[in-house]
């Protein structure tokens, strides 16, 4: 995939994405293997197919992609989720979806939030009212 280079079942995207994880050659593709390029991707924070990775095998043993044999497709696609799930969550996954939201009153702020909230222009509904109007 250097200038001039281009691997077999691979456009310029998946071309570009490998380059930046290092995978720059067939040898390089080789040296690596199929699997461990795609994981490669992944990790780079790509979101590739699964025809990637078809077509990283396809590239390595100089076929087209659709000529996998399912089983080894089969083979790949349990390999490459047992990869991807080691690695870690993207930044905006790794917090825990935010529970219930409750609210605590403490006694001794109670008086206090009547009058703040009178300051804001709300009734205080807690109030006994006198019917000086």
């Amino acid at each position: 995939m250097t200038t001039g280079t281009k691997l077999r079942n691979i456009g310029p995207k998946s071309a570009a994405w490998l380059r930046q994880t290092g995978v720059r050659t067939q040898e390089d593709l080789e040296a690596v293997g199929a699997l461990a390029a795609f994981v490669r991707v992944k990790r780079a924070g790509f979101k590739p197919s699964l025809n990637l990775l078809y077509a990283l095998e396809g590239a390595i043993l100089g076929c087209h992609w659709q000529e996998i044999p399912d089983e080894r497709r089969s083979e790949l696609v349990l390999a490459a989720g047992e990869e991807v799930a080691k690695l870690p969550l993207p930044k905006n996954k790794r917090m825990p979806a935010a529970g219930p939201v409750t609210t605590t009153r403490n006694d001794d702020d109670e008086d206090e939030g009547a009058s703040h909230g009178a300051e804001l222009g709300f009734d205080d509904p807690t109030a006994s009212r006198t019917d000086d109007a």
